[in-house]
């Protein structure tokens, strides 16, 4: 009997199961708004009404307008990720890995978003731990995809490859915090490339 209650707890109800879907549904709307419009401002009606739900729900699944957006804009780094994992893979040698990995990562559509959301969360402490959260996500979804590559390429880097993740994205986003705040240049200002020292054993130290 004490069993059939603990399974009976364990499955999700349909409320949790249509909860969980509206939640999903805010925050993919809101990347696709943010997409559309970047460095502009999106209202909460203007979200509501693009995923259907009521304006009060956005303060019910996240708190706060802020904390929504800081979803969104990681959800939108996660998919450019990806995109970055494919041109990681397609370099024939690591020299290529690096240099592509950086230019593509400053051309991420994503990243306005972000910096938004890491400057709410320095304003804004409540919605640190969201954005640390996400963070790790990111620094464990690299860390995996290099030491894939590493195994398979037989490549080798000159630090923890959880050091290298956290190096290379902390170099990219302070650099796009930056430009945000007003300093001048380009990505060819920025050695970002040189942030990762992955190699294939014949480069010079």
């Amino acid at each position: 009997m004490e069993k059939k209650r603990t399974e009976a707890r364990a499955t999700p109800t349909p409320a949790f199961d249509r909860g969980r879907a509206t939640r999903r549904r805010l925050i993919e709307v809101t990347a696709r708004l943010c997409r559309e419009r970047p460095g502009a401002e999106v209202s909460v009606a203007e979200i509501a009404k693009a995923a259907g739900v009521f304006p009060n729900q956005v303060t019910y699944y996240f708190g706060s307008k802020d904390s929504l957006l800081v979803h969104a804009a990681f959800l939108g780094l996660l998919h450019d990720t990806r995109r970055m994992e494919r041109i990681g893979r397609q370099a024939p040698d690591a020299a290529a890995f690096r240099r592509n990995i950086a230019r593509a990562v400053l051309a991420l559509p994503s990243l306005p978003s972000i910096a938004r959301a890491l400057a709410a969360a320095i304003s804004k402490p409540e919605l640190a731990p969201v954005v640390d959260q996400h963070l790790q996500l990111l620094f464990r979804q690299s860390e995996r995809f290099v030491s894939r590559l590493v195994e398979a390429r037989g490549w080798q880097a000159r630090r923890p490859l959880g050091v290298e993740a956290r190096t290379f994205w902390s170099t990219a986003l302070g650099a796009v915090l930056l430009v945000r705040a007003g300093a001048h240049g380009t990505g060819a200002d920025l050695d970002l490339a040189g942030a990762l020292t992955l190699h294939d054993g014949t480069e010079p130290a």
